[in-house]
């Protein structure tokens, strides 16, 4: 086996040439792409044709005139500003929060499996990169001002307080955030399961899935232009339909504990804040 293959993943996202980096440099290609088209419209049909100059050509001095092309990577913690900044706006309505955050641009256990290293051992290591995610939240949070608790289902003790349902409900009571990290501190559990279990634990009321497109669709909106997004739909049709919104085994615990979860897209600005007042955002999917 090789060596380095259980550090693939990390080594990818750190180097900025993994998939999350690729598809932003998609994103924002494209987007810039269609502003260049749309100046080179403009310019074609108020600098050329319309007043008669059939022979306008681009030239230096269009290509001055237009924005450059700047692509720069994400990082971890501009994406962690940006979660910080929609979830204090929600505390400050008197909330309680509970978080539970992924560690997906650090490392996953499932494609470390397919390149060698044991998938137990992969899915311990996805585990510590939610705590390192739920770190660098409760950081940001807490420099906010943001009363914060690091709650994680594997000991360690140095940096976190391990899981513990009555604690967590009392620094809810508190109007502390509560970050659960560790996943379930089992392997072959996803952090979809985490999300769930906990929010059954805590009686959450619902569970916000955040993502990175604006509900659920008929089919991949990454893929299909076409795709119909539903307002709502029920747990059964979404078997029926085999639409993929979590893990089989997270989404069956929500359906048999009654506990709706509205699916919205996280990265758009205060979206989180406009759903809790009650603005139609998302996908919102319960029995």
């Amino acid at each position: 086996l090789n060596p380095f293959a259980s550090l693939q993943s990390l080594s990818m996202g750190l180097c900025g040439n993994d998939m999350v980096h690729h598809l932003d440099f998609l994103e924002k290609a494209e987007k810039y792409r269609r502003y260049l088209i749309k100046e080179l419209n403009d310019k074609h049909a108020f600098g050329g044709s319309k007043t008669g100059n059939w022979k306008w050509t681009v030239d230096e001095t269009f290509f001055k005139s237009v924005e450059g092309f700047d692509y720069r990577s994400p990082s971890i913690f501009e994406q962690i500003i940006h979660y910080l900044k929609e979830i204090k706006s929600v505390t400050e309505l008197g909330l309680e929060v509970a978080v539970v955050i992924g560690g997906g641009n650090i490392f996953r256990g499932v494609s470390a499996a397919s390149n060698g290293i044991d998938r137990v051992q992969g899915d311990y290591m996805g585990m510590l990169a939610t705590v390192i995610n739920g770190m660098a939240l409760q950081s940001a949070l807490e420099e906010e001002n943001v009363q914060t608790r690091l709650q994680t289902a594997i000991k360690i003790e140095a940096v976190a307080e391990p899981y513990i349902k009555r604690k967590a409900v009392r620094h809810l009571e508190k109007k502390r955030v509560v970050i659960f990290g560790g996943g379930t501190g089992n392997p072959f559990f996803t952090t979809d399961s985490a999300a769930v279990l906990r929010a059954i634990e805590i009686s959450a009321d619902v569970i916000l899935k955040g993502t990175r497109v604006d509900g659920v669709y008929d089919s991949d909106p990454e893929k299909n232009d076409n795709a119909i997004q539903y307002d709502t739909i029920s747990f059964s049709d979404v078997l029926k339909k085999n639409l993929k919104i979590m893990d089989s085994t997270a989404f069956t615990l929500s359906q048999e504990n009654n506990l709706p979860i509205i699916v919205f897209n996280m990265n758009k600005t205060s979206n989180l804040l406009k759903l809790i007042k009650g603005k139609k955002i998302g996908t919102s999917i319960k029995n």
